[in-house]
């Protein structure tokens, strides 16, 4: 009988140590051994999803440009306008600002899928977003990498491909991001080239705003040439774009697989 009397009394002064606790059910998995059995609680499913990496993506342009001066890179004196709302398709008609966030809301729900965690620059066309303050968002939230959407333009109908922007080496701004930023452009080329598009090739840039203010390795993806009737077709096509954006995707996840 006391042995009895001793067992409950036990009993009842753990279940008081447990309520007194601020995570008793936490205590009660340590106590019964449970996460070394491979048992997960919901905090630490939530803790490992929180730890996956961050992408940002920067749908090009917004529906009307802001002129106003901006800094090119941090402390310089020259200064490029704000942002603008970019090129127009020879044969659709629609503006780049749109197409750039058709494809960049595509590049969002693959890489979400893959289960990658995602912040977008703008999600909506009425937005007064500049380059730097985009660039800044990124570096705030703590991005891994950042995958900005464009289409290029030119006074020469004839000319096609993507083509893929990364920051300048020799630049004094994007030094230190370079070497990753090449590195991502090199592996997004590949999928792209084995998925049968053509690219143009890797080109350094040292002027772009976006480029001078981030911190965090970039790259840009000039999906092709507005200025073609084929190819503007082409990039509004919805197949053509997921086939696009699954290659960037599957670009930026091999990168992201080699650097861990």
């Amino acid at each position: 009988m006391k042995k009895y009397r001793l067992l409950v009394t036990t009993i009842i002064a753990m279940g008081i140590i447990l309520i007194g606790t601020s995570n008793p059910i936490t205590n009660l998995y340590k106590s019964t051994n449970l996460i070394s059995k491979g048992i997960t609680r919901k905090d630490d499913k939530e803790k490992i999803k929180e730890e996956k990496p961050l992408i940002c993506i920067d749908p090009g342009h917004q529906e009307r440009g802001d002129s106003n001066p901006e800094a090119v890179a941090p402390g310089s004196s020259q200064t490029k306008a704000r942002v603008s709302s970019g090129a127009t398709g020879i044969s659709t008609k629609k503006p780049e600002y749109i197409l750039n966030l058709e494809a960049s809301t595509v590049l969002k729900h693959i890489l979400e899928g893959k289960g990658y965690r995602v912040i977008m620059t703008r999600e909506t066309h009425n937005v007064n977003i500049s380059n730097a303050e985009r660039a800044r968002l990124a570096n705030e939230k703590n991005s891994d990498m950042v995958v900005r959407i464009h289409a290029d333009s030119l006074d020469n109908s004839s000319k096609t491909g993507a083509s893929i922007l990364i920051p300048a080496k020799e630049n004094k701004y994007t030094t230190s991001i370079y070497e990753a930023s090449n590195q991502c452009a090199q592996v997004v080329k590949n999928q792209m080239t084995n998925a049968g598009i053509k690219v143009n090739g890797i080109f350094e840039r040292g002027d772009l705003t976006g480029f001078n203010w981030s911190t965090v390795p970039v790259v840009l993806v000039e999906m092709g040439f507005l200025s073609n009737y084929n190819e503007d077709q082409m990039m509004s096509n919805p197949e053509y774009q997921r086939k696009l954006m699954q290659s960037v995707a599957d670009g930026v996840e091999e990168y992201l697989r080699q650097k861990n």
